[in-house]
């Protein structure tokens, strides 16, 4: 049985048909060609032949891979935000250089590749975050192979398998429902910011950025179209906090305001320019917010989440609630209804016994 990245499928007529990268066309697409054959074996053994006849034609390449990657990297710059580039370039210099940047690029191989898989994940990476950093390898030797003709080195590089996906510790009911009433009795732009981002599914770096001019209290909305957040400097010295458009597209959104916020964050407007969590033009920085969180679920004696779990416990409150999850997705800026729920909807044992009690008060009905 053909297994998944091989490219090796059956065809109607009967044949197996194998199909490698050749090449690129003239707007810069992978180019395909096809190996043909009686048998998957004998396809796959006439497709492993063929790659490792590309890979002997390849032009030879004295660089090391590190310079490979920096020539990748700057070739990057003007093209994709500057928090993604900051976010590659940490992971570059933290991971990969040290220990695979000194390696001559025609010396690279997939064994090198994977014992660096295997050593990312012994030193207590998680399976997500090795996966990231090798598809930033991945996409360092496809650039050297479009830009140069050199060997894609990490072609057949394997990823690691994906954790499953472990269990949000959230605040249940009793432990929000204390929450929320606390800040209530303490209102001011920071508590109010918490109760906004609770009631919204906001995310930090968007509530950090949030502006009064980005309220509509007669149309009773919000804006979202920024996000606050601290990156690396491009050359790699220090750190600095921009403020940009949100990580995506679906991430700008227009949000109904809570009804039972409207009149408190009424009460403690002030000029449209001030920032909503301080209430003037200076801005607090989204691990400030999240220190000032922490210390306000110290003072009331709850458990320790971090701020997004507020997030996951609105969209898992919305879905309880009987809130379609298309809707939902929107109000979150997710850009599909799978992210809503695989990521964000949480099933608490109130849920669960819930849903159990009305199945089997269906059962017994019937």
């Amino acid at each position: 049985m053909a297994r998944r990245g091989e490219n090796i499928y059956k065809r109607k007529d009967g044949r197996w048909e194998g199909r490698y990268k050749n090449g690129f066309k003239p707007g810069g697409k992978t180019k395909y060609s096809s190996i043909y054959g009686k048998s998957y074996a004998e396809v796959r053994a006439a497709l492993v032949q063929k790659r490792v006849q590309i890979q002997k034609d390849a032009p030879v390449c004295r660089l090391k891979f590190g310079e490979i990657i920096q020539m990748w990297l700057k070739s990057l710059k003007n093209t994709v935000k500057e928090s993604t580039y900051a976010n590659y370039l940490m992971k570059t210099e933290k991971h990969i250089l040290s220990r695979l940047g000194g390696i001559s690029y025609d010396k690279l191989t997939v064994e090198n590749l994977n014992d660096f898989v295997a050593e990312r994940l012994e030193s207590g990476l998680s399976a997500k975050y090795v996966s990231d950093i090798s598809v930033l390898i991945k996409s360092a030797t496809k650039f050297a192979h479009r830009q140069f003709g050199y060997a894609d080195k990490a072609e057949f590089m394997s990823l690691p398998k994906k954790d499953t996906p472990v269990e949000k510790r959230l605040l249940n009911s009793s432990e929000q429902n204390i929450l929320t009433e606390q800040l209530m009795n303490d209102i001011n732009p920071s508590n109010a910011g918490i109760l906004l981002s609770a009631a919204t599914g906001m995310r930090i770096g968007e509530l950090c950025a949030l502006k009064w001019s980005d309220f509509d209290f007669e149309k009773s909305t919000v804006t979202v179209s920024r996000t606050m957040q601290r990156i690396k400097n491009r050359d790699g010295s220090g750190t600095k906090i921009i403020v940009t458009s949100p990580k995506s597209r679906t991430s700008l959104r227009e949000i109904p305001i809570p009804e039972f916020l409207k009149s408190t964050l009424a009460e403690i407007k002030t000029n449209d320019d001030n920032f909503v969590i301080t209430g003037t033009s200076k801005f607090v920085e989204p691990r400030t917010m999240q220190y000032r969180f922490r210390n306000i679920l110290k003072r009331f004696n709850l458990p320790q989440v971090n701020f997004h779990s507020l997030r996951h416990m609105f969209a898992t409150k919305c879905v309880s609630l009987g809130i379609d999850v298309k809707t939902l997705s929107e109000i979150l800026g997710h850009s599909s209804v799978k992210i809503t729920l695989d990521r964000y909807v949480h099933s608490s044992m109130e849920r669960k016994q819930s849903c159990m009690k009305l199945f089997s008060d269906n059962v017994l009905a019937a």
